[in-house]
């Protein structure tokens, strides 16, 4: 059995070996890199007595044996979850699936998720997805999977018992603001194909754009779509919906891509860490793919981190009118670096700053125009149609010999908006775009 000095030797080198190769994945130049000797110097050893002593105890007294393997992930584990809710140790596994969902395609339910008070909680349900299509909502805590409860799990196991075999179905007990009681939803899991870009016309010279994650190619997608909503009008547009709503973030560098195609100069955002490398910025660059043509960009809750980024970068630049619901308020960077088994640490290094300084942590970002959460219908045609003028005896003629082919287009445009008029905040964000493109015009 080994000794409580051989413990606290095993103990040291662990967490020595950890903590270089971490540095050498994050500092590249001569200047940073850190020795042997100053990592040791710089150990609390007397905590670290303590750590010996509880893993002393465990491997001897536990009900039944545990690996050192076990032990010591489950401690690096613990170190990372206990500083922020985004930090975390990878396994090999679990590196595998980050990697695979930065690149549009994974198996699973498709929510993106966090832990809050020891439970589940979703950000936002990505696009055409079980959980989407099941009625899973930004916000939701899920407190049970398949009876299991979530409490105690860590993010990982929970997110390990959510993935599995497409076709197989699991049951969510979920808490839901406004509801009294909890709610059951059954969702059927499935390869999530994550299609982070789709466009169509609102109406003619009217576009619209919907980012559902930030993966790797999403900035290039953006140019594609706007291409080929030109090509469908016919021409330049007169304005933009850009829909970030339940938007849960992703990949820093697309969210810059984003910002830059609506932006031909200044700076987008930036970010402030301890470390040399974390201190990064990012301009624009010239060129803006609509010409200066309005936006209104529409976010709501379970837009996260990278859709803050374009959010705030656009509001402050006042190149586009955000509308909607306070954002999430996620506005630190998250760093993966690969460790030598295979597995990744997810380290927070810097918090990001929109182009005037602020910092949305914890507080989000504020819509222009701030929406309540109403849902529209369209009233049936009346029986009787009103009397005008026009249905007047004897009315006076209109002397310009005007005649109705005007009110014929609006009523084709009320026809093609009808299908926006249940999406409040779409609904209106084309209706400050037409205003905006009306004022412009005279």
């Amino acid at each position: 059995m080994l000794n409580r000095n051989n413990i606290l030797i095993i103990t040291l080198s662990f967490l020595l070996g950890v903590f270089i190769s971490t540095c050498s994945s994050v500092f590249a130049d001569k200047e940073n890199t850190v020795t042997s000797s100053e990592a040791v110097d710089s150990l609390p050893f007397e905590e670290l007595r303590t750590f010996s002593e509880v893993f002393g105890r465990i491997k001897r007294d536990y009900v039944e044996p545990v690996s050192d393997k076990k032990l010591l992930e489950g401690a690096v584990r613990g170190m990372l979850e206990s500083l922020d809710p985004h930090s975390a140790y990878l396994d090999a596994e679990h590196f595998k699936e980050l990697k695979e969902g930065t690149t549009g395609q994974f198996g699973g339910l498709g929510i993106e998720v966090t832990m809050e008070n020891g439970f589940v909680k979703v950000v936002s349900p990505i696009d055409d997805t079980p959980a989407q299509r099941a009625g899973v909502k930004a916000g939701d805590l899920i407190v049970r999977l398949n009876e299991k409860p979530v409490k105690g799990m860590t993010l990982g196991e929970a997110v390990k018992i959510m993935r599995g075999e497409p076709g197989t179905d699991i049951e969510l007990t979920i808490i839901r603001e406004g509801e009294q009681a909890p709610l059951k939803i059954k969702i059927t899991r499935a390869i999530i194909k994550v299609k982070s870009v789709k466009q169509r016309m609102l109406e003619k010279g009217f576009g619209y754009v919907r980012i559902s994650s930030f993966q790797s190619r999403t900035g290039e997608n953006l140019l594609e779509a706007i291409d080929a909503l030109k090509k469908e009008n016919k021409g330049a547009l007169k304005g933009l919906v850009l829909d970030l709503r339940n938007n849960p973030g992703g990949v820093l560098n697309a969210a810059v891509d984003v910002s830059d195609a609506f932006l031909d100069k200044g700076l987008i955002v930036y970010t402030k860490g301890r470390i040399k490398n974390s201190e990064m910025r990012f301009n624009a660059e010239p060129d803006d793919v609509l010409n200066g043509a309005p936006i209104v960009v529409l976010i709501n809750a379970g837009s996260a981190s990278a859709s803050e980024i374009v959010a705030g970068a656009l509001q402050d630049h006042h190149r586009a009118i955000i509308m909607g619901e306070k954002s999430f308020g996620k506005g630190s960077v998250q760093t993966i670096l690969p460790t030598s088994n295979g597995g990744a640490v997810k380290l927070t290094t810097a918090r990001y700053y929109t182009p005037a300084g602020r910092s949305i942590q914890a507080e989000g970002i504020e819509p222009d125009i701030t929406l309540p959460r109403v849902k529209l219908e369209t009233l049936g045609e009346s029986k009787f149609e009103p009397i005008k003028e026009s249905n007047l005896s004897h009315h006076l003629a209109n002397p310009n010999n005007k005649d109705h082919k005007a009110d014929v287009d609006k009523n084709d445009d009320k026809k093609e908006s009808e299908v926006n008029v249940k999406d409040y905040p779409l609904h209106e964000a084309l209706t400050l775009l037409k205003g905006i493109a009306i004022l412009k015009a005279k």
